[in-house]
């Protein structure tokens, strides 16, 4: 008998790093593009995810010289929802809540998610994440132990 566990099928070649900013995805991917010299362009769909009816905005970029996909992707959603409180009155009184859901959970602090999936992993991790933080607008960034995330099937983009 042969057994399969759930942890055989994750793809773990992948760096996954952590953005700390307040600036517009737009706005973060330009910068990107023109501190680390990629090429980041929005998917024409955002990520949807209908467990929590959240949608998270996508950037991609395939470079097929170094055969590697860098991904950038919002890590918050935020929504404005009904809210379910009864007033009690016979009129309509409608109030609405500002909700919050993140694509990893785990990190809810972490505004962006860099995600480069490299089959070798073949870059220097150090070196552009000291890129990263040369932005201005960037509070900091940091590498995600990819062990530590519980909601890997969060980052399958394809």
């Amino acid at each position: 008998m042969h057994k399969l566990l759930v942890d055989d099928f994750y793809d773990t070649s992948f760096a996954l790093l952590a953005i700390h900013c307040r600036l517009e995805d737009y706005r973060l991917a330009y910068l990107l593009n023109k501190q680390l010299g990629l090429n980041l362009k929005r998917k024409p769909q955002d990520l949807d995810y209908k467990y929590f009816a959240a949608s998270y905005a996508i950037y991609e970029w395939d470079d097929v010289i170094l055969d590697t996909t860098w991904n950038l992707v919002s890590n918050i959603c935020r929504k404005e929802e009904d809210s379910l409180q009864s007033s009690g009155s016979l009129f309509d009184n409608q109030n609405t809540v500002m909700k919050t859901y993140n694509l990893l959970p785990e990190f809810k602090n972490v505004d962006y998610l860099i995600k480069v999936t490299n089959e070798n992993l073949n870059f220097n991790e150090k070196h552009i994440i000291n890129k990263i933080q040369s932005i201005p607008q960037v509070i900091t960034s940091y590498a995600i132990d990819i062990d530590q995330i519980k909601s890997k099937d969060h980052l399958i983009f394809n």
